[in-house]
């Protein structure tokens, strides 16, 4: 018989699934002797990256390491422990007219993942990464000592751990700025684009905008390769806002989550249906230019009001591939990478657009750099190992490079893989992999 600690693990693509032992505590000295009872350790926050990063031999999650430390309302400062969520983080400071600097695209990853994939959102073109704002964190090392980390104190552990994916040690807490709002609202601008032309014509005029995003869908070709929707926001202000919002402009009424209770069918998820999901959601915008006002949960985090969506790629799993091409050679890049998915019939269910400001030198092993970068769900599947090396192949080709936090797929020579990270007790099945393959 297994032990009970000993248990199928996957993060939320569901690929890769592993058997691997897994325990959480919320005290220090349990964790430290975790630590040191193991040859390898990884740290896992809520499971929602994509890929490999947060799977290893032996795992420690940061599920009970849930408190709040402090909230500094006067200066927007939060502290916290490292597996507390966002969403978590948004219940308590939204009310009190805070928001995050940096948000992706899901509000349920934890504050320790976010420092240690240096999260991105729709905003890094004008507002940077999570990095930026964080003032300090704690960090267990492999013999159990706990250092506090910050631009001042122990730089060099503060800067490798950012984007560091966790091998550096377990973040155990941190302290970070948030932003000042006027309401829980964003005012949104949805532009059509009949082609790459022009959506990459909408973000150059879209760049004094604090979050663009835009979906693609990646199955077109010819003229209409790039057929897209750019969304464009910036939190309203109260004036703004009218009927109920204006009484409580800083709350938001609940709303009702539908939840997808078992893995979909095989089948569900095909060429057909792909086909048709990207022809009438780019149909369902009749006009070719909407303003309108909506809440910060519907413009930021549109897929978490389905619970448990990801079982909708069914019990195979999917994965997120996510690249960024240098802006140079962002159009060309991007053109060849949607012709290559076109032709596959490998579409992909959603595919989201951005836009990279200039890269942090300091933040050496963040993923961003500045240009265009494109996240596809792939479901997973006998083809999709060929497709995925044939993007890899382009992405280099164009001088581009791979997320980490979705990676389970590509090669080593794509990850910018990470630098001052020495080669410790702290290892995930990600980190053996890129090695083995270099």
């Amino acid at each position: 018989m297994k032990p009970n600690f000993i248990q199928k693990v996957a993060n939320w693509g569901n690929y890769p699934v592993v058997e691997k032992e897994m325990k959480s505590e919320d005290s220090f000295a349990k964790i430290k002797d975790f630590v040191l009872n193991h040859k390898e350790v990884i740290a896992r926050g809520n499971g929602r990256c994509y890929g490999d990063a947060s799977l290893g031999d032996a795992i420690f999650s940061t599920k009970k390491l849930n408190k709040f430390i402090s909230f500094d309302r006067l200066n927007g400062i939060i502290e916290c422990e490292s597996g507390v969520l966002l969403s978590e983080i948004l219940e308590i400071c939204v009310p009190q007219g805070y928001f995050l600097y940096v948000t992706p695209g899901t509000k349920f990853v934890s504050v320790g993942g976010a420092i240690a994939s240096d999260i991105h959102g729709k905003n890094h073109h004008s507002e940077g990464c999570f990095s930026e704002y964080v003032l300090e964190f704690s960090l267990m090392k492999e013999d159990g000592e706990i250092i506090k980390c910050s631009r001042e104190e122990n730089q060099e552990k503060f800067w490798a751990t950012i984007g560091g994916m966790g091998l550096t040690g377990i973040i155990l807490n941190a302290k970070f700025k948030l932003k000042n709002i006027e309401s829980a609202y964003i005012r949104q601008e949805s532009i059509k684009a009949e082609n790459l032309d022009e959506i990459f014509k909408l973000f150059d005029e879209s760049e004094s905008w604090t979050y663009t995003v835009a979906w693609i869908d990646c199955l077109q070709k010819g003229d209409k390769i790039g057929r897209s929707i750019l969304m464009r926001g910036e939190h309203a202000f109260s004036h703004e806002l009218r009927g109920e919002p204006a009484k409580k402009p800083l709350r938001l009424k609940k709303k009702f989550s539908p939840n997808v209770p078992f893995f979909f069918p095989g089948f569900v998820l095909n060429s057909l249906t792909v086909l048709l999901f990207n022809y009438f959601y780019y149909k369902k915008q009749a006009q070719k230019e909407v303003k309108n006002i909506i809440d910060y949960e519907t413009f930021f985090y549109p897929l978490d009001a389905i619970k448990n969506w990801n079982k909708i790629y069914g019990t195979d799993g999917f994965i997120q591939y996510q690249m960024v091409i240098p802006k140079l050679n962002g159009k060309e890049g991007m053109k060849k990478i949607l012709e290559t998915i076109a032709h596959s019939g490998n579409g992909s269910f959603l595919a989201v657009l951005k836009l990279f400001g200039d890269e942090n030198p300091e933040a050496y092993n963040s993923f961003p750099q500045r240009g265009y970068t494109l996240a596809l769900d792939f479901k997973v599947n006998s083809k999709l190992p060929k497709l995925i090396a044939k993007l890899d192949d382009i992405v280099e080709e164009f001088g581009g490079r791979i997320y980490l936090t979705k990676d389970s797929m590509s090669r080593s020579s794509l990850t910018n893989y990470l630098k001052n990270v020495q080669n410790s007790k702290f290892v995930s099945l990600q980190h053996k992999r890129i090695l083995n393959n270099q």
